[in-house]
């Protein structure tokens, strides 16, 4: 017999949840704090590594076969699922660190976008520094979305609504959200951008993974050689945000934020509310 399993976590699910969503977000701390110029996207990932491991936890990332690396590190025109390498960060950089971690067999996931200034270059610093703003902020619109949807493709429309005032900017629609939970990636697709169909009625039990990746210029993107990094085709640059997000009895969480959101939610009237 076939039996589907139901996208939807019971409280105490989601309290195993807590500890790899804290140990994903030490991850990206600790990769911010590296994130300089001169620094390799290498040290980076020894720093979310090291982050996990003190944690208890492993990388999630890590289990994804063929995939050797802690973190995913996407630089300039790479918007995903870039090789951490050797190269040196330089100036006007924009760099996208994506980061999971799995504690007891339960998932954590989320990215950042960082832009290195370059003072030769102020015009183009504040044109990626736009960017990477704007996907962070219509990621947290999804967010405050979800607070109060009665679907789940609610937050796309949210999402997509604030970055059309915000300028021209492509959201891509090949790569969506996912559900998380026993595995990274599970269902349901949580898209980034309007759709037709309602989606999941959201109700307590619903964790997610929303994750807006945003471009300077065109959609349309390639594979690179490595048969993992994902780039833009026009070459201009990228942006990528993320959180695991858990909807309960009594409101919203960020499982990948140490404050649960609070202070990013705040200006957008959404108080978010710890599990219990």
């Amino acid at each position: 017999m076939n039996i589907r399993r139901s996208i939807y976590k019971s409280p105490a699910q989601m309290r195993l949840m807590l500890a790899p969503g804290l140990a994903t977000a030490a991850s990206l701390d600790a990769a911010r704090a590296a994130l300089r110029v001169g620094a390799t996207t290498l040290d980076l990932d020894a720093a979310a590594e090291a982050a996990i491991v003190s944690r208890g936890g492993a990388s999630n990332f890590k289990l994804e076969p063929g995939y050797r690396h802690t973190v995913c590190a996407s630089v300039n025109d790479d918007v995903v699922h870039g090789i951490p390498s050797g190269r040196a960060l330089e100036p006007g950089d924009i760099v996208s660190i994506d980061s999971g971690a799995i504690i007891d067999g339960w998932n954590g996931d989320a990215a950042f976008s960082m832009v290195l200034p370059d003072p030769s270059r102020p015009e183009l610093t504040a044109e990626r520094q736009k960017l990477s703003d704007v996907t962070e902020q219509s990621l947290w619109r999804g967010i405050a979305r979800l607070a109060s949807a009665r679907h789940l493709n609610e937050v796309g429309e949210a999402i997509e609504d604030y970055i059309e005032t915000q300028g021209s900017y492509g959201i891509l629609t090949d790569y969506v959200g996912h559900g998380i939970g026993r595995s990274m990636h599970e269902a349901p697709p949580v898209f980034n951008y309007r759709v037709r169909q309602k989606g999941p009625e959201v109700k307590p039990g619903l964790v997610v993974c929303i994750e807006p990746m945003v471009v300077l210029g065109d959609i349309e993107t390639y594979t690179r050689d490595d048969d993992w990094t994902v780039a833009t085709s026009d070459g201009k640059a990228a942006a990528h945000w993320e959180h695991s997000i858990a909807v309960h009895k009594d409101g919203i969480w960020v499982l990948t934020a140490a404050d649960g959101g609070a202070a990013a939610l705040a200006p957008l009237g959404i108080t978010p509310v710890p599990l219990a």
